[in-house]
Formats: C-alpha cells, structure tokens, sequence
C-alpha cells in the first residue's frame, strides 16, 4: 500500500469532527447565545419555544452535546451533586444504605442535577480530599459515612463554589448541613430489647471487614450502655469475619451467653445458621436480633427479630440539597436525624 492508499484511508477511519454550538447555532439560524440560553436550561422568558424546539432538533441531529467543564468555568459551580463514599468501605454499606442512595440519585435528576458517586480517599488529610472534590465544581457535596470533613475542608468547598455542604451519619462538621444517623442507638435499642426479655448474658456481634469500624464500634457502644441498666447484664464482643467457616467456629463462643445482636441481618442470618447447624435452639437456647429489617428478616425461621433505621426520604434531601444551592442563607445545621425502633418476631422469643 503506497502512501495516498494510506492517507485515503486514515481519513475514511478518521473520528468525525465533535460539535460545537456555533455549527448549532448555523444549522438552526440563530445566534450562538440562543444556543446557550436553550441547551443551559436558562431560555425561559428570554426565547420562544418554537425557537427552543429548533434549536434542540438542531443539536440532536449534528451530535451535539454541552461540554459540562466548560459550563462549569463559566458559572462557577456545575450541575454535579458529589456522594462522597470513603472507597475503602463501598462494600459496606449494604442494601439499606444503598437503596438510598439509588433512589437519592433518582430524585437529584427530577431537580435537574446529576448525582455522582466519588471514591473518597483512603489516605491524605481532609483538607487534601476536599480539594480533590473540589476540582470538579460539583454545585454540592454529600459526605457519607467516614469520608472526612472538617471545619476546614468545608471552608474549602464553599470558597471554590460548592454552595451545599452536608454529611450523612456523625453530627455534622462546623459550616455543613447533616443527616446524623445514630448508630449507638441502633444497638441500645437491640440491647434493651433482649435484656427487657429477661436475658442477661448478651454477645454483640463485631464484623472483620475492613471499613465496618464506623459502625460496628458505635452499636457495641450503645449496648455496653443500655446493658448498664440491667443489674448483672454482661456484654461480650463477638468477632466474626463474613464467611460461614468464621460462623461455624463463633458458635463454640455463644454457649455462655443467652442473647445476641448480631451487628445487622445479613450476619444474623449468617450466624443463625450456623447455629442451627449445631443444634442450637433460637430463641431457647440463644435469643438473635438484627438490623435493618431487610425483606429476608422475614422469610428466615424463625422470623428474625430487627432494628428498622427511619431515614429521611430520598425525595426530602434531594428537595434539601436543591433548597440550599439556591439559597444560601439557610443556617448550617442538623437537618434530620434518623430514628431505630424494634421490628419483634420469632427469633427473640
């Protein structure tokens, strides 16, 4: 193949070229502001909507896509709402957590944003992560379990244009908005129950994964001091990684005891069967209890009793979120809070 051959055919495989609003703009005759002020969502009152339709049909048929970083720079913030979740603990959260945040996601969208999931660093100081955020321009910024934010790191994120700055989980850091969700409360509220029951000699499930800390240490926590209510309760700390080798050998540990919050249902169910699996009768031998109050809690036997968290909406924080990127007035603050109450069933007695 001689040189023209190949020339010829570099240009035939060649990329077409991209868009821009200016050949939009000339396919639809109108200016390149027009073109702005539709595809920016800023046209009403100021172009018809038979010029809005046309230049939409205009920029359909050539490919043309706004450049979000472009748009980002003009304005100063863009239409992004950053999730922050620490990456080392995405495969904790589980399907509460996670449910939330698809259908939050969902919500962002009915406002006109696009909420993105960010892997928070692992390593570096807060003020080094909220800079790293902050080189996106995101409109706001919703911090989730562990990921860090400070004092500092939220000033920041508000001096590079993030208007919004909220957390979920501990009570907020100075300068941002929260969502605290209580997870001491989560296990006072397991420990009362089995320790109202008569039950005095209580394990507290304590998982191995990495990232679980955040949680795990608070419920032991909460039920260390709701079992200092009950004269002669004990509580025992119940390592157990998520493998059913790790459930078989924990068994030989709950023979002292007559109770166990099992951290949250998915390690319930793991170590109820376990259990089962050695003969141990639930609840005459050994009362279990969970949390979340998943769809399976309920299908197991016995049914396991569980810790049902009421979180906000989705719907709410996504209203939340848009309400405070528009007015910047609103007073940083807790804003919700959740709440745990018992779901009784059968694996209690």
């Amino acid at each position: 193949m001689n040189d023209r051959a190949r020339s010829a055919r570099s240009a035939q495989n060649a990329p077409a070229p991209t868009p821009t609003s200016a050949a939009v703009a000339r396919h639809a005759g109108v200016s390149r502001a027009t073109v702005s002020y539709v595809l920016n969502g800023q046209a009403a009152g100021k172009v018809s909507a038979a010029t809005q339709a046309k230049v939409k049909k205009a920029a359909r048929e050539l490919g043309y896509v706004p450049h979000a970083a472009a748009r980002s720079l003009r304005s100063g913030s863009s239409g992004l709402v950053l999730i922050a979740v620490p990456a080392d603990r995405v495969p904790a959260f589980g399907p509460l957590f996670s449910a939330f945040i698809a259908r939050f996601q969902t919500e962002l969208e009915r406002h006109g944003y696009t909420g993105v999931l960010h892997g928070a660093r692992a390593d570096g100081s807060p003020e080094d992560t909220a800079r790293a955020w902050a080189e996106l321009r995101p409109a706001a910024v919703l911090t989730t379990f562990g990921a860090p934010l400070t004092a500092d790191s939220v000033d920041i994120l508000l001096r590079s244009g993030t208007r919004a700055v909220l957390s979920f989980g501990p009570p907020p850091a100075p300068g941002a908005h929260g969502i605290t969700m209580d997870q001491e409360e989560i296990g006072a509220v397991a420990a009362a129950h089995l320790l109202s029951s008569g039950r005095r000699r209580l394990g507290v499930v304590v998982p191995r994964e990495r990232g679980l800390d955040p949680f795990s240490g608070p419920r032991l926590a909460g039920a260390r001091a709701a079992a200092r209510a009950f004269p002669g309760a004990a509580v025992t700390p119940l390592p157990l990684a998520y493998t059913e080798e790790s459930a078989a050998r924990l068994v030989a540990q709950t023979r002292e005891l007559d109770a166990v919050f099992a951290y949250n249902d998915e390690y319930a169910m793991l170590l109820m069967r376990a259990l089962q699996d050695a003969g141990v009768d639930i609840p005459g031998d050994l009362a279990v209890v969970g949390a979340d109050d998943l769809l399976l809690a309920r299908l197991l036997r016995p049914r396991l009793t569980s810790v049902r968290t009421r979180l906000p909406e989705p719907g709410e924080v996504a209203a939340l979120v848009d309400r405070l990127i528009s007015d910047s007035s609103v007073v940083p603050g807790e804003r919700f809070r959740s709440t745990a109450q018992i779901e009784v069933r059968e694996s209690s007695g």
